[in-house]
């Protein structure tokens, strides 16, 4: 436990900043999991709109720092070319 009034309040500013990054690396999963699930029930043309959805979740979590901007880079990335193949197999 920190005894330095500077230490509690990083203290408490780790555990507001980690339940915040808890949430938009949640809403980066769910957004994913979505997008995922539309291509295998809507087909490719009914999961554009989930596929534009989860990279604006993506990009705005790079964004605020909390994945690297590799990472969502290669999300991006493996939605796309599952996307695609989808696309292909119609």
């Amino acid at each position: 436990m920190p005894n330095i009034k500077s230490a509690k309040k990083r203290a408490r500013t780790t555990e507001v900043r980690a339940l915040r990054n808890a949430s938009i690396k949640s809403s980066v999963k769910t957004a994913i999991r979505r997008c995922n699930e539309a291509l295998i029930n809507a087909g490719p043309e009914g999961s554009v709109q989930e596929l534009n959805r989860a990279f604006s979740t993506v990009d705005r979590a790079a964004k605020k720092g909390v994945v690297h901007r590799n990472q969502a880079a290669r999300r991006k990335s493996r939605l796309a070319r599952r996307a695609n193949k989808a696309a292909q197999a119609e």
